[in-house]
């Protein structure tokens, strides 16, 4: 077996405990979009089943989980919406979330089971959602609806990783100056959010990041909050080999040994998702050792150098990221995020639930 991605539903388990923890009393929407995160949707979904409810990007995604047996609630982010969306969601229990006013012209339309719906209010970010001084004439235009019922009002947080973040002021109290009379529950706080802004719990919480053991925050890791990983990737040595002082490894002889030196080659690359740009010094582990990327990573293949574990023998396998090596800080050093790290591993990654 070459990439492994093994999911510990403990660890899931785990972080949501602290979203609870951190917001008592706030009702849980756990975001498993994209998959879970790569993750895989119907497995977090399970491993989460004391989640309140889902939140997921499309009615594909909110119709996968269904499929899978989940029951909870679901809350799609981003799925524009017409008369067969309608259909489907409200069948399924399954709530859009109306951002454009497009969305109101075919809700007027809509005849059929009762479908319940989130309205999103921009309250700063710019991207989705209504300006969050129009929500009480949205109230009005829904209150006319006889097969359409409001479940809340909600909207997303730009800057919250930055706890000394100004636009997060900024955005909250857009909010509730918005919502100020109107009814319905408030969303409002993503992983940062939960984290780092208290004020932005209200009454339900959508967090995503966090709950696969990584940290949105910029100032704070992971452990520095008791998030436990839930994804472990390995792959094997699959060969080891004697470089002379001065020769090149890899594509474009980007790198050139400092002396003579054993260099492991393991069996993943872009191919698998690992990420291409990840430079020469990027962490792995071997026999829970640091060592360090060296040269350019192919398709299939990455290179470590193993001056620091000269034991390992081809076979064993090496810790990409997981217990002992923060997604967040290979995803630093790759010049990028854990989130693009674990949404974009392909079918080539064998996958095993723990």
């Amino acid at each position: 077996m070459r990439a492994l991605a093994t999911i510990d539903r403990s660890a899931l388990a785990h972080n949501l405990e602290r979203v609870h923890e951190l917001a008592p009393g706030r009702e849980v929407y756990a975001a498993i979009k994209a998959d879970g995160y790569g993750h895989g949707a119907a497995t977090v979904a399970r491993a989460l089943h004391d989640a309140d409810g889902f939140a997921v990007s499309s009615l594909d995604e909110a119709m996968q989980l269904r499929w899978s047996g989940i029951t909870q609630p679901i809350m799609t982010l981003s799925q524009p919406l017409d008369a067969a969306a309608c259909a489907l969601a409200a069948e399924h229990d399954i709530r859009p979330v109306i951002f454009d006013r497009t969305h109101l012209a075919v809700l007027a339309d809509y005849v059929g089971p009762e479908l319940s719906v989130w309205i999103k209010l921009d309250s700063g970010m710019h991207r989705l959602g209504f300006a969050a001084d129009e929500a009480a004439e949205i109230e009005s235009q829904l209150q006319t609806l006889r097969h359409v019922s409001r479940v809340g009002w909600l909207t997303h947080l730009g800057c919250a990783d930055d706890p000394a973040s100004a636009m997060t002021k900024r955005q909250l109290a857009a909010f509730e100056a918005g919502t100020t009379g109107v009814d319905g529950q408030r969303s409002i706080a993503n992983s940062a959010g939960v984290l780092a802004w208290p004020a932005a719990h209200a009454d339900v919480v959508r967090p995503g990041i966090m709950l696969y053991g990584s940290s949105p925050m910029t100032d704070a890791t992971a452990a520095d909050y008791d998030l436990r990983p839930a994804m472990h990737l390995t792959a094997p040595i699959i060969s080891r080999r004697r470089v002379a002082a001065g020769e090149p490894i890899g594509y474009g002889a980007t790198w050139c040994a400092p002396e003579d030196m054993e260099v492991g080659v393991v069996g993943i690359g872009y191919g698998d998702g690992y990420p291409r740009h990840a430079p020469s010094g990027t962490p792995v582990l071997v026999r829970g050792e640091r060592a360090a990327l060296v040269g350019r990573v192919s398709m299939d293949m990455i290179t470590v150098d193993l001056r620091a574990v000269p034991e390992a023998v081809v076979g064993e396998r090496v810790t990409l990221w997981g217990p002992g090596l923060a997604a967040d800080e290979v995803a630093e050093a790759a010049g990028t995020i854990a989130y693009e790290l674990f949404c974009r591993l392909t079918g080539r990654v064998s996958v095993e639930i723990v």
